[in-house]
């Protein structure tokens, strides 16, 4: 085997094209499973003003009561970035509320994770009577008292938004964005390795060669 073929094959033909996929998967998780600062207190307790939130690309049919979205929601005077809310009623859906509870086509809505356990937030003069058009969404933050959501926007379609609002769902865990950030980190290392694995390759090659051309001819044989 010539010199430094070895290295040549380890790095040119097997890691360097590893790496490029690694690398390009890395960057299509990222773009599948983004990962944003949560900006505001409207979530707490569930999430905090500066926690990290990862998300999935989602299609507007897959959009589910109870899921935390991202939205774009300039009739809201939102103009950057996406609020972070939680779908209380979706297309069909009758939202009401009393001055404890809050109620969805009739039923008492279990909600763990408001802050405080006060699903009123304090606001029990705040009416809500809601039937959620279809391809609508009612959107409230996890933090009642502090939450600028579809309760604040009743004059424009009862509060609700078109679901087509919807960029992103939360998911539980960073599986996601930690498997993107390894894929990406992970493939650029490989990448690295394998270049300089064939580097070393085609220096070694070269430098044998140098060594043969440089070599003195060899002295003929005299035959006595």
């Amino acid at each position: 085997m010539r010199p430094g073929r070895g290295l040549r094959i380890a790095g040119w033909v097997v890691l360097v094209p590893l790496g490029v996929v690694l690398v390009v998967a890395g960057l299509m998780l990222r773009s599948a499973y983004p990962a944003h600062r949560v900006p505001s207190e409207s979530m707490r307790p569930t999430y905090e003003p500066g926690d990290m939130l990862y998300a999935e690309v989602v299609e507007p049919s897959e959009v589910r009561r109870g899921d935390v979205v991202l939205v774009s929601v300039p009739e809201w005077g939102v103009t950057e970035g996406l609020g972070v809310k939680r779908v209380i009623g979706v297309g069909g859906d009758r939202v009401t509320a009393d001055e404890r509870q809050v109620y969805v086509n009739g039923e008492p809505l279990s909600e763990p994770y408001v802050a405080g356990g006060d699903p009123i937030g304090g606001m029990p003069d705040v009416k809500i009577d809601v039937k959620v058009p279809e391809g609508r969404l009612f959107l409230l933050g996890d933090n009642r008292g502090n939450s600028l959501d579809s309760r604040f926007h009743q004059e424009l379609s009862g509060g609700t938004v078109p679901v087509t609002a919807v960029r992103e769902r939360a998911v539980d865990g960073p599986a996601g964005g930690v498997a993107a950030m390894g894929g990406f980190l992970g493939g650029a290392a490989v990448l690295l390795t394998g270049f300089g694995l064939g580097l070393a390759g085609s220096l070694t090659g070269r430098s044998a060669r140098r060594r043969a051309a440089a070599a003195p001819p060899p002295v003929p044989y005299a035959v006595p």
